[in-house]
């Protein structure tokens, strides 16, 4: 039997980012995926700029740009009758490299300290892989299925079954299930689904074809949409992957895809089919995310539809939240609250992410109901595409669900009592209340706040304070904890504080003035979920070095 800190079920992008976070808090862990190789399937293709801001905190963010669709090319969203048609409107965002300009640029809060990414998941997957290959921590183990498991009050002990037929068994403190939405670790802890089931059925299309003479008729776009369904632009090349309606009265083995990318072109092009299927969007959320030492993440604890891009981009989160906290319990300063917090911060951002794909698709029906009846008539297409414009994109624009996110009613923040978060989808709203995500400001010397954060906690000074107390409370906790001063000169209303206390994930625990050490000792047991703030009282420097000549 082979033993390990935590067992991950699931090699998917959220199993190996959250192999990768536990890896870089010195956690250790087995991830066993059935499948013998990462994904074949398309699946998602846009990484958002706030997981981009994690993936840049677990030191992968570098590793997956350098496969991205290249900083130049855009974001744009484009409405069109046929490739051969007409475009009605197009919705035009800046690539990645003038999104970076831009967040110099709008320096107050409202941006994000990393652009977002242009990237499928077929490409995401091997970089992730290698990743957790090369990390001594991490024994990757693909070609090896779940089976069950058995917990006790020490840990758990899983049944896993390699290629060959012949099972394992693996002992693990913690077991994570990232086992995507036929999770067998969720159906084992019986644990439910609510929501919508097979909204409705669709069919994907992997192709790759040279032929951008249709394919890029009016310049390089990220989304070519029609009522026939969506063209997504892979790598701006040579790669694509049309989103359709599952053809009616057809069984699976006789839809022809090249059928399907010939009515939505209005003409047939040269191709190459790579891949195709079809399957079920769904917008459901678990009603647990896990019990005892067992918890799960990503598609297995909530699905949704692609409008918005919010399945891995949520489980991305997932990820981060539970990597850390089960890090800090492992390292022995994470308390019994703080990973029961993790359900509570993580399933509130799943039912909102789910209500908003929801809507993205409502108005994608609003949308599709346009073209009846359309036909070749000029004024018909104006005002289409007036009606276009009108109903706008927001499944592309919601930066409050991307960013604004917050935990302010999680068991281990101290809330604000007078000041409540944004709740607007649309708009991000930068705040240092408790909870949420620590706003990015560019500092006078060129360096980012973000940048400024220790690996694990952060006492972030704005303004004088006096930081003993919580230097000491926090050596006496055994709590990493680090302090840093930063100039928030003409931020001053957005940066209040004086002094901000910064989780791993960069959220905000708490906002105040510095105490005396059990004031700190409080704030800081409260922030990892410890129910007794006592603390211990560090050593003395001749102590402490008598200790040291007698190890």
């Amino acid at each position: 039997m082979t033993d390990t800190n935590v067992l991950i079920v699931g090699g998917g992008p959220v199993g190996m980012t959250l192999a990768c976070v536990l890896a870089e808090y010195g956690v250790r862990s087995i991830l066993v995926e059935r499948n013998p190789s990462t994904t074949q399937h398309p699946k998602m293709d846009i990484t958002n700029a706030r997981s981009m801001e994690l993936f840049e905190r677990a030191g992968l963010a570098a590793r997956l740009r350098a496969v991205a669709v290249p900083d130049s090319q855009p974001f744009d969203v484009s409405w069109i009758t046929a490739l051969n048609g007409h475009e009605l409107h197009r919705f035009v965002y800046p690539g990645a490299g003038e999104f970076r300009r831009l967040m110099h640029e709008r320096n107050d809060g409202t941006m994000p300290s990393q652009p977002p990414m242009r990237v499928s998941q077929v490409i995401i997957e091997p970089v992730l892989k290698q990743a957790i290959d090369e990390h001594p921590l991490v024994d990757v183990r693909f070609a090896t299925a779940f089976e069950s498991f058995v917990e006790d009050a020490g840990g758990v002990v899983a049944t896993v079954r390699r290629a060959d037929g012949t099972e394992e068994s693996i002992s693990a403190e913690w077991l994570v299930g990232c086992d995507g939405g036929g999770s067998k670790v969720r159906e084992q802890l019986g644990i439910g689904l609510s929501g919508l089931a097979r909204v409705a059925r669709r069919f994907i299309t992997h192709f790759r074809s040279n032929d951008r003479r249709l394919l890029q008729r009016w310049g390089p776009a990220w989304h070519y949409q029609s009522d026939k369904g969506t063209l997504v632009a892979q790598n701006d090349h040579d790669t694509w992957t049309l989103l359709t309606r599952f053809p009616e009265g057809v069984e699976f083995e006789d839809v022809d895809p090249s059928a399907l990318i010939t009515g939505f072109a209005g003409e047939p092009i040269e191709h190459e089919v790579l891949v195709c299927n079809a399957w079920w969007p769904n917008l459901l959320v678990a009603d647990s995310y896990g019990a005892g030492r067992v918890f799960l993440a990503g598609d297995a604890v909530h699905q949704v539809i692609p409008t918005g891009g919010y399945g891995m981009n949520t489980g991305v989160g997932d990820a981060y939240d539970l990597g850390w906290k089960l890090a800090a319990v492992i390292g022995g300063f994470g308390g019994p609250k703080l990973l029961e917090s993790y359900e509570q911060e993580r399933r509130p951002v799943a039912l909102a992410n789910c209500a908003g794909s929801a809507r993205h698709n409502g108005v994608r029906i609003q949308i599709g109901a346009l073209y009846q009846g359309l036909g070749d008539d000029a004024d018909a297409r104006g005002e289409a595409a007036r009606r276009i414009a009108e109903l706008g994109n927001r499944e592309n624009e919601s930066f409050g669900l991307e960013m604004g996110y917050c935990y302010n009613a999680s068991p281990v923040v101290l809330p604000s009592p007078t000041e409540v978060p944004s709740t607007d989808p649309v708009a991000y709203v930068p705040s240092t209340l408790p909870g949420a995500r620590l706003p990015s400001l560019f500092l006078a010397d060129g360096s980012n706040v973000h940048d400024h954060l220790a690996p694990w906690f952060t006492l972030l000074c704005t303004g004088p304070c006096d930081t003993a107390g919580f230097t000491e409370a926090a050596a006496g906790l055994g709590i990493p904890l680090e302090v840093r001063q930063i100039d928030t000169a003409g931020h001053e209303e957005l940066y209040r504080g004086p002094a901000l206390l910064v989780r791993p994930d960069q959220h905000i625990a708490w906002r105040g003035i510095p105490g005396d050490v059990g004031e700190a000792a409080r704030v800081l047991a409260h922030s990892l979920g410890r129910r007794n703030p006592a603390i211990s009282s560090p050593p003395s420097a001749p102590e402490a070095k008598q200790r040291e000549m007698a190890n």
